[in-house]
């Protein structure tokens, strides 16, 4: 058997790393081709590309300035597939590349089962593009309850198979005490993000140490790179020019989230993580005018973090633009701090959310309904 997977970014090579060990240990001698990441091609014997550090752009203004090599990746993997004639198209996310692939091979080969894992988010953009889908995908696997009657209205076999995020976090939670005087700040891991997000970060920082003059602040870093562009930031922005006090570390969020009292977040995956961990904490998203500008009136929610949507009300402060002012963020993180009862309310409404995910055994449950399929 050979099955071919499509992942764009770091969140996607992770969930196909454990789609493609739940699947060779469901059904040993199953070959794995195509493009991923750093752990998808490491368990597919090198077959599976790594092209993720390219393939990650943020934003509108990235892809038009990576439209020539997207068009090119995207007609060569066409090729790719229509030759190797793969049991299964297995695509991850990365709607925007994913998207186009499926309609192009069903186009060339409408025999060819896709199935697509990690629904991409129409049901925020664009709910009429869910009948297109339909026509291009043999089946949808969902992460989310709410997705899988949005789709199963389109007549498109979907099954609901849980978060695993469930699984990956899981392990690693743990009882210990928060700091009472302890603020993380996550400001995600590309670049264009932590340059325009972190600087906030740090402002709000500032602020709240001049209020309350005993906290503390730690910063994650996702990679070494990130780490030496957050400590200019820090340099220039933190305490009038002269440094705010904050330890900077790599790759250590979770242990923040469980260790801080409060945090501020930027808006993404890390969201999630921070409320299944429990820290009581603001989103934060600012990006390029115009990315913002069309995204705003292609976004047909009223939230933009993924709690609050699960959730269907703002139980997670969202500071948004030009909205995300250091002012109003360290109001919000001072309450959070200072205010036991502000921090229950919140750590009880995501616990809520976060029971919506399922239970253990998401990729085990993708990787059966995959064979269902190709039984």
């Amino acid at each position: 058997m050979k099955l071919y997977f499509v992942a764009g970014e770091a969140s996607g090579d992770s969930r196909g790393a454990e789609l493609i060990q739940s699947l060779s240990a469901k059904q040993p001698g199953i070959e794995f081709l195509g493009l991923g990441g750093r752990q998808m091609r490491a368990l597919s014997r090198e077959q599976i590309e790594d092209w993720c550090e390219r393939a990650a752009v943020l934003g509108f203004i990235d892809v038009i300035k990576n439209y020539g090599y997207f068009r090119d990746r995207l007609n060569s993997t066409i090729e790719k597939v229509i030759q190797l004639k793969p049991d299964a198209v297995v695509l991850i996310d990365y709607p925007g590349f994913n998207l186009r692939l499926a309609k192009a091979v069903r186009a060339r080969n409408p025999a060819q089962r896709i199935i697509y894992y990690i629904s991409p988010q129409v049901w925020a953009w664009n709910r009429g593009r869910i009948p297109k889908m339909a026509r291009d995908l043999d089946l949808m696997i969902c992460i989310f309850p709410f997705e899988k009657p949005l789709y199963e209205q389109s007549g498109l076999k979907t099954e609901f198979v849980g978060h695993p995020m469930v699984d990956s976090l899981g392990a690693k939670r743990t009882n210990a005490p928060r700091d009472p005087d302890l603020v993380t700040l996550l400001p995600g891991s590309r670049k264009r993000e932590v340059k325009k997000i972190f600087p906030v970060m740090v402002q709000a920082a500032g602020l709240i140490l001049k209020k309350r003059p005993g906290t503390r602040f730690a910063a994650a870093a996702a990679s070494p790179k990130m780490a030496a562009l957050m400590q200019e930031i820090l340099t220039e922005q933190g305490n009038g020019g002269n440094g705010l006090p904050c330890e900077l570390s790599l790759r250590n969020a979770h242990e923040l989230m469980q260790g801080a009292s409060a945090g501020m977040v930027a808006s993404g995956t890390a969201t999630l993580e921070a409320s299944f961990f429990r820290l009581p904490y603001v989103l934060i998203y600012k990006a390029a005018w115009l990315t913002f500008f069309v995204g705003r009136r292609l976004v047909r929610v009223k939230w933009l973090g993924i709690v609050n949507i699960l959730a269907g009300r703002e139980i997670v402060r969202e500071f948004l633009q030009e909205d995300a002012k250091p002012e109003a963020i360290a109001g919000e993180v001072l309450s959070l701090l200072d205010e036991p009862a502000a921090r229950q309310r919140l750590q009880a409404a995501t616990e809520e959310v976060i029971a919506q995910l399922g239970q253990p055994g998401a990729s085990d449950r993708a990787a059966e309904a995959i064979l269902g399929v190709l039984r």
